[in-house]
């Protein structure tokens, strides 16, 4: 498409988007008595407006209905969750049996890594991209310091990260496959983000699985940045497992529930370890309160804890929209508005003698989902500030990084021209 930095031509793109209408179905903070330009949903998704309807409904059920809201509310308590299931496996590509929903992302990595975590002295290393979210590398490192106490081996040589080229911002793919076969034989898990946080890459998840489990590793993925981002197809992939918070692009509210998936090769391995708890119990005779612990068939077999409902509830209102959309009209919108957005950088970058902007994620669509995260040479985190002051919410990163994420369900067309408006002033002034 011939892009133009208009506003009238990002209205007539507005005008012929498919998915404007659910814009009106997010709740936008107001800066100077004006909706903001939000392009932080990489980090915190807006509130659906359906979220307090879904909340209220629990709390008007507990006042009612007190511990009968169990299994007499309109949605009982008990299998509240269940509702994730089909949904969910939607948008991650897996089978409802497949995926659940439980605790926070690094607390259900953790609990995946009991299961598909074992190493020995032979097999014993982790290998993860350079630059992980820093929970993940804390997660890494205290995982491997507890294991290596039991089994003996040197935890400073189980942690191997892939690192960039010198002079490049991503990772190239033939640079994990060569390391994963390199390692071979002493390679236990491949756990890696399939968006990294900061530069927006996405990684070949499909090539990467493949490759750790032809030396014999488990492979796992941290799906943060990727559930309701970018094309999934978790159980076409044969990934393991992976999990995913569901507080950025899925709209969830701050700190909610992650979800996960196990792949349904590993629902009736006995060999696998796993803690267990009274949720993961068999639903069916859950209530004789066996002391034998009978695992639910499938992913929700690996729950543990009674869920927690009032912060199921926003999460549910917010993947009912995307069973509503589905992930190929996201994908198309997030394709065109990211493209528009890397076009209007480009021209505002033309248009200012003296400053440059580097995008560093993949220009290829296949490498990225709707993330684009630009040094802003010449430039210093006062327009960070400025940015912010003048109703564009968006994301730095030092030393001179702004991550910019245009959410399909409500980023319209306009509010690019229009930061792009507000960039240049920003500049200019």
């Amino acid at each position: 498409m011939n892009f133009q930095n208009t506003k009238e031509f990002a209205q007539e793109l507005d005008r012929s988007d498919e998915l404007k209408k659910y814009r009106n179905e997010f709740s936008f903070p107001q800066i100077n008595d004006k909706d903001v330009i939000y392009f932080t949903g990489n980090s915190l998704g807006l509130q659906p407006k359906k979220a307090k309807e879904y909340v209220d409904e629990v709390m008007e059920d507990w006042a009612s209905l007190a511990v009968e809201g169990h299994f007499y509310a309109d949605k009982p308590w008990w299998d509240y969750h269940e509702r994730f299931c089909q949904p969910l496996s939607e948008i991650v590509g897996g089978k409802p049996t497949e995926v659940g929903v439980m605790n926070t992302l690094t607390v259900n990595l953790h609990l995946l890594m009991v299961s598909f975590y074992r190493p020995s002295m032979k097999k014993y290393k982790i290998i993860c991209e350079e630059k992980a979210f820093p929970s993940d590398q804390y997660m890494f490192q205290t995982q491997v310091d507890f294991h290596a106490k039991n089994v003996g081996f040197d935890p400073k040589e189980a942690i191997v990260e892939i690192k960039r080229r010198e002079g490049e911002n991503n990772i190239r793919i033939e640079d994990v496959l060569e390391k994963i076969n390199e390692i071979g034989e002493e390679l236990a898990l491949v756990l890696i983000g399939g968006v990294n946080y900061y530069t927006g890459q996405v990684f070949d998840i499909e090539k990467i699985t493949e490759e750790g489990h032809k030396v014999g590793a488990y492979v796992g993925w941290d799906l943060a940045h990727a559930a309701g981002n970018i094309e999934l197809k978790l159980n076409e992939w044969k990934v393991d497992f992976a999990a995913w918070c569901s507080y950025k692009y899925m709209n969830s509210g701050p700190g909610n529930v992650s979800g996960f998936f196990v792949h349904e090769a590993h629902h009736n391995d006995k060999e696998l370890s796993r803690f267990a708890g009274w949720y993961g119990h068999n639903k069916e005779r859950r209530f004789l309160m066996e002391p034998q612990f009978d695992p639910v068939q499938g992913a929700n077999g690996w729950q543990i804890s009674n869920l927690p409902v009032l912060s199921l509830a926003p999460y549910l209102a917010s993947v009912e929209m995307f069973a509503e959309v589905g992930m190929k009209k996201i994908i198309k919108k997030r394709n065109l508005i990211t493209s528009y957005l890397e076009f209007i950088l480009h021209e505002i970058d033309k248009e200012i003698e003296g400053t440059e902007f580097e995008v560093i994620t993949p220009a290829s669509q296949e490498e990225r989902g709707c993330q684009l995260s630009v040094y802003l040479h010449g430039q210093g985190k006062e327009l960070f500030h400025f940015l912010m002051k003048n109703g564009v919410v968006t994301d730095w990163r030092e030393p001179n990084v702004i991550r910019l994420a245009p959410v399909p369900l409500y980023t319209s067309f306009e509010d690019i021209y229009n930061f792009g408006q507000i960039l240049k002033k920003g500049i200019c002034d």
